[in-house]
């Protein structure tokens, strides 16, 4: 499963939605779909200027965590 941090982020840099709207140029309704890890798709541009506007890498942003699978 793929996890979005960016509300961790944003908090570690004290960045408020507005803000980093403001500064990506995304809408807030996007960003928090996007926060609120109920994205379905994110453009390469979208996550570069969100780095950017954080001054951080894709690894802070975005986290892959293997689904609980368990055979029987």
């Amino acid at each position: 499963m793929i996890i979005i941090n960016l509300d961790v982020m944003m908090a570690k840099r004290k960045m408020s939605l507005n803000e980093l709207s403001e500064k990506v140029g995304i809408t807030l309704a996007n960003l928090s779909i996007l926060k609120n890890n109920k994205a379905k798709a994110i453009r390469f541009s979208t996550l570069d200027a969100i780095c950017r506007a954080l001054d951080c890498s894709v690894e802070d942003i975005i986290e892959y965590k293997p689904d609980d699978l368990t055979e029987v």
